[in-house]
């Protein structure tokens, strides 16, 4: 009697002990993640700000000028340049659908993962494996995001592909202003979807844990810092040839 008395005494401060360090654990994770993705956010929304303000300080802001440049120089002659604008286009097309098609794989093999867990804990009526689900689920989701954005890409890029090779199209400012617009949404969505694909990496260290997953925020963050942001050499390199363009420009469309 002693003994069963001092075992049921030992599997209640086993339990106890689990569910505090559990309840610490937990904490831990309400503090930290958000802070990390806190992080992360602040870092996008300056960079959508310095976007929107000074578009030649950041590499996707000069890429867009650049697609703009590259609609109106190739539709001066649309008979001459289509076929150069139309496999540039097509390597686009590939480079979305192979995203694509990378992330509706791994988002269809987190979901069958995460079901069959989520049916593993039903059965054995585990509450602890609620946090591990939530995990893959935020994963899923920057997965799922992914492949909406490279969908879309696809679809601008296909569209623009129609619209660069229109012979009518050739003089008129407002038709190429239109087609570079199209360019751009493509591009822009890629960037998005390239996006997704870099906020799932914390997502998958989060498994190890909330002090890993706030550290590979930080560096995910001074890693795109110098991802997204050109340098002196590379914008006096564009002005340069943003001036030559205009001159082209000013020629073809006269005030």
């Amino acid at each position: 009697m002693r003994k069963q008395m001092e075992m049921i005494g030992e599997e209640e401060m086993y339990n106890l002990m689990k569910r505090e360090r559990e309840r610490v654990k937990l904490e831990v994770d309400i503090v930290v993640v958000p802070l990390g993705m806190g992080f992360l956010l602040a870092y996008h929304v300056w960079l959508l700000y310095t976007i929107r303000r000074h578009p030649r300080r950041t590499v996707i802001g000069l890429n867009a000028e650049s697609r703009r440049i590259w609609a109106f120089c190739l539709m001066a002659d649309p008979l001459k340049n289509g076929v150069l604008a139309i496999q540039t286009l097509r390597n686009n097309i590939m480079a979305s659908t192979l995203l694509a098609t990378i992330a509706i794989t791994l988002s269809s093999l987190i979901s069958v993962y995460v079901s069959n867990e989520s049916s593993s804990s039903t059965r054995l009526m585990n509450k602890g494996s609620v946090m591990p689900s939530i995990k893959f689920f935020a994963i899923l989701i920057c997965f799922l995001v992914a492949f909406l954005c490279n969908m879309q890409s696809i679809r601008y890029y296909a569209h623009t592909s129609f619209l660069v090779s229109v012979p009518s199209f050739r003089g008129r400012k407002d038709a190429i202003e239109y087609v570079a617009t199209n360019l751009n949404r493509g591009g822009f969505f890629w960037s998005l979807g390239l996006r997704a694909f870099y906020l799932s990496f914390p997502l998958f260290v989060w498994v190890f844990g909330p002090i890993p997953m706030f550290v590979c925020c930080c560096v995910m963050v001074f890693i795109l810092y110098f991802l997204d942001i050109t340098n002196y050499f590379t914008r006096d390199l564009y002005d340069h040839s943003v001036n030559d363009v205009e001159d082209l420009e000013s020629a073809v469309f006269p005030a």
